[in-house]
């Protein structure tokens, strides 16, 4: 028997809050008044979170508390909950990361991140036969000794009975203790995942120039989007119906070092597993 491992089960549940909860409706544009696609939506420190749409529209059920909006391409946006609120609209102005500064000197090609050791048998990934909540994360651990620029991000999946699929590659600098988790990217990193029993393997080639100084970085693979029209309607078919593959997206998984969290904004925790992400590029000597 084949072993699924499925990451809303790699964690305990998160905190249950008992405060009344109020349903947020909106939409998120830019400084121009465009819709800033899949923009993570949540209140981080209670584990509720999702993802807006690609037209920058959300909807969420939150306690009154602060609203947290994060876009790579954008600073952090904000927005206090003090009860149910239809069309609000979230501005959101351009980051301020600073551009890469590069170092001269020689350089050798190399990985600097693989998979590890393949759990034979087992895959994880995403299952949303009961519904799903986009913005579930998961990546591994590279550790940096050389400044490094990355060249190719390279993953598998395993099979995917999602219609719509769409991921997101994310890139964190770990720092301080306890560990944050500092976005370095300039720009996201979208890869469409079609819809297809077998094996399919990417090999991402980043528009940007990501240049890693010494350090540790969590590279992660995040869903950010699917055909949730296709998702409900499996949802309503009887059970008897219901194909036993339908309505999953799966991952290998090895045994290395990595981090998880289940919705969108909640809280990283360490696995000691991964789904087997691979980073080449060329170290500077």
């Amino acid at each position: 028997m084949r072993i699924r491992l499925l990451f809303a089960f790699l964690l305990l549940p998160a905190c249950v809050y008992a405060q009344e909860r109020f349903s947020i409706r909106g939409r998120i544009v830019d400084e121009k008044g465009e819709a800033v696609e899949y923009v993570q939506v949540g209140v981080p420190k209670r584990g509720i979170g999702t993802v807006s749409t690609v037209d920058g529209r959300f909807e969420i059920e939150v306690p009154a508390d602060t609203l947290e909006f994060h876009h790579v391409s954008y600073q952090t946006g904000y927005y206090t909950v003090s009860g149910p609120k239809e069309n609000v609209l979230i501005v959101l102005k351009d980051s301020e990361l600073a551009p890469a500064v590069f170092i001269g000197g020689d350089t050798k090609e190399k990985y600097l991140l693989r998979p590890g050791t393949r759990f034979l048998g087992a895959e994880g990934g995403f299952d949303a036969r009961e519904g799903i909540d986009k913005g579930i994360e998961m990546g591994s651990v590279a550790k940096v000794r050389k400044p490094f620029l990355i060249k190719d991000i390279m993953f598998s999946i395993a099979g995917n009975n999602i219609p719509g699929c769409v991921v997101s590659i994310n890139i964190y600098r770990i720092e301080g203790e306890p560990e944050e988790f500092v976005n370095i990217l300039h720009k996201p990193i979208y890869v469409d995942i079609a819809f297809a029993d077998g094996r399919q393997d990417f090999d991402i080639h980043p528009e940007e120039s990501i240049l890693l100084e010494p350090g540790r970085y969590y590279i992660s693979f995040s869903l950010v989007d699917c055909d949730m029209d296709a998702v409900r309607r499996y949802q309503e078919l009887p059970e008897s119906e219901r194909t036993p593959t339908g309505m999953h997206l799966y991952t290998y998984i090895y045994f290395k070092s990595s981090y998880h969290r289940n919705v969108a904004l909640g809280k990283l925790t360490a696995l000691p597993i991964n789904i087997g992400i691979s980073v080449k590029g060329l170290e500077y000597q």
